[in-house]
C-alpha cells in the first residue's frame, strides 16, 4: 500500500509567489532519498495564518489520508510564526521529544536553535512534525528524528514506512519469538 505523506510549507512570501519554496522540495528530496517503500507526496503551501494552517493539516490527515505530515516554516519566535500553535490545536497528543531532539541537534550548528519552537503531535493515525524553513536545518532535523518516525507510525496504526538502512536505520523493537514484520 502506498503511504501518503503531507508536506506543508508555511510561508507568506512563498504562498504569494514572491519567494521560492525551498523547504517543501527539501523535505520531498530527503524522503525520496531515505524511504524505500512506495509513498505519495501531498504538498501544499499556505500563508502564516492560523486558520489556513489548521485547515491544511486537518485536510491532509482527515481527507487526504496522510499518515505523516511534515511542515516547514513558522517555528520561530516572530509574531507570525504560529505553525506549532496550529499543530497543537489540531492534535490529540503532543510529542515534545521530537522538538527537544531537533533543537539539541540544531544547537551543534547555530546558537539560535534555542529560539525554535519545533514540535510534533498526533492526530488520529497521523504524526505531524514541524521543521524549520532552512533546507540544511531540515536535513539535520530529519536525520535526528527519522529513526523514530516509522515506529511511531506503527504504534498509532499509520502507514508502514521502511528506510534505506545505509542512510537511516529506523528503530523497531525486535519481536519476541523471532518473527519479524516484513
Amino acid at each position: 500500500m502506498t503511504a501518503r505523506i503531507g508536506i506543508l510549507t508555511v510561508s507568506d512570501r512563498a504562498h504569494r509567489g514572491v519567494y521560492e519554496d525551498l523547504g517543501g522540495p527539501a523535505i520531498r528530496d530527503y524522503l525520496g532519498e531515505v524511504l524505500t517503500n512506495d509513498w505519495l507526496p501531498v504538498a501544499r503551501i499556505v500563508p502564516d495564518e492560523f486558520d489556513q494552517i489548521t485547515g491544511a493539516l486537518i485536510r491532509m490527515v482527515d481527507d487526504e489520508g496522510c499518515s505523516l505530515v511534515v511542515t516547514t516554516g513558522g517555528t520561530g519566535p516572530a509574531v507570525r510564526d504560529i505553525t506549532p500553535d496550529a499543530t497543537e490545536a489540531v492534535c490529540e497528543k503532543m510529542m515534545p521529544g521530537f522538538g527537544e531532539l531537533m533543537r539539541q541537534v540544531s544547537l551543534q550548528y547555530v546558537p539560535t536553535a534555542i529560539l525554535s519552537r519545533q514540535t510534533a503531535g498526533i492526530r488520529g493515525r497521523a504524526l505531524i512534525v514541524n521543521l524549520p524553513g532552512k533546507p540544511s536545518a531540515i536535513r539535520d532535523c530529519l536525520d535526528a528524528v527519522m529513526p523514530a518516525i516509522p515506529y511511531c507510525l506503527d504504534l498509532i496504526e499509520g502507514a508502514y514506512l521502511t528506510t534505506d538502512e545505509s542512510k537511516i536505520v529506523a528503530f523497531r523493537p525486535k519481536p519476541l519469538g523471532g518473527s519479524e514484520k516484513v
